[in-house]
């Protein structure tokens, strides 16, 4: 019986919510996704909890703000106040 326990790499985990390998990484430092290490350090996602987490059942809803963290084929971020979008932001070049 297959469970979905399959065990991801942060670059396929990446590539499923459109973001960088490294964003994942900090996610799963930060807590707001599980990982375990393999025998080299290397992290791996259960393929069953990055699911879930696409389909809305997990925290990655209250990611940190910028525009590292949203999907590559997102538009403009919405400021607050309503201000143009980039209005009064230093880009991180």
């Amino acid at each position: 019986m297959d469970t979905g326990d399959r065990l991801l790499t942060p670059g396929e985990v990446a590539a499923l919510f459109r973001v960088d390998p490294k964003t994942v990484t900090r996610w799963a430092a930060a807590g707001r996704i599980g990982s375990i290490r393999t025998p080299g350090g290397h992290r791996r996602f259960r393929e069953s909890e990055v699911r879930a987490l696409l389909e809305g059942e997990g925290v990655l809803d209250e990611l940190e703000e910028g525009p590292e963290n949203r999907p590559r084929n997102a538009g403009p971020a919405n400021p607050p106040g309503g201000g143009p979008a980039g209005a009064g932001h230093m880009g991180l070049h």
